[in-house]
């Protein structure tokens, strides 16, 4: 069983952005964040269920972590935790769910220029959510990347994202009257 979880992180603002926390021309960054997720999602499920779609819609913070050479690459860990909204079409699910996932990042940001590009490789994560009609599922092993360009203001950035993840194990926690 698999989901694939294809998101627009609309906006996400990265408060006190990695050259405000940069020493000298290179350095440790940190880099805290708040976003607001909007997505589609795909998911396999086994018989007798159908394939399903849904939508996945929430907020989330997160932050990343790292190091900058000469003021312009940077590389690091990045890490969301989220609050959104999960519906599925199959099942009728429209639910509150929570989630995580990181990964390795790299990036580059022109000193001058508020522009910022990145990429990373989303290496874990879940999804879980809440029971809604009986059914209980949780996602889980998630593996994809994410891409996003920003503009830099002093100490904020406003990015925008595209995120493309699968989630390799699919748990049915209840169905109905029966439980794992």
């Amino acid at each position: 069983m698999s989901i694939i979880k294809k998101m627009i992180v609309l906006v996400s603002c990265a408060l006190f952005a990695a050259p405000a926390f940069a020493a000298g021309a290179g350095g440790l960054f940190v880099e805290p964040l708040v976003s607001y997720e909007k997505g589609k999602s795909n998911i396999d499920y086994p018989s007798p269920f159908s394939n399903s779609s849904g939508d996945i819609d929430g907020f989330g913070v997160g932050a990343r972590l790292g190091v900058h050479f000469a003021e312009v690459i940077f590389v690091g860990l990045d890490g969301r935790y989220m609050k959104p909204k999960f519906k599925d079409s199959t099942n009728n699910m429209n639910s509150n769910s929570s989630g995580y996932d990181y990964g390795a990042v790299i990036g580059f940001h022109p000193p001058v220029i508020g522009l910022r590009v990145w990429g990373t490789y989303i290496i874990g994560g879940q999804l879980d959510p809440e029971e809604d009609n009986n059914v209980d599922v949780k996602f889980t092993d998630a593996k994809g990347y994410r891409v996003g360009v920003g503009f830099r203001f002093v100490i904020v950035s406003l990015n925008v994202e595209y995120q493309d993840l699968k989630y390799d194990n699919t748990t049915l926690q209840a169905l109905g009257p029966f439980s794992s």
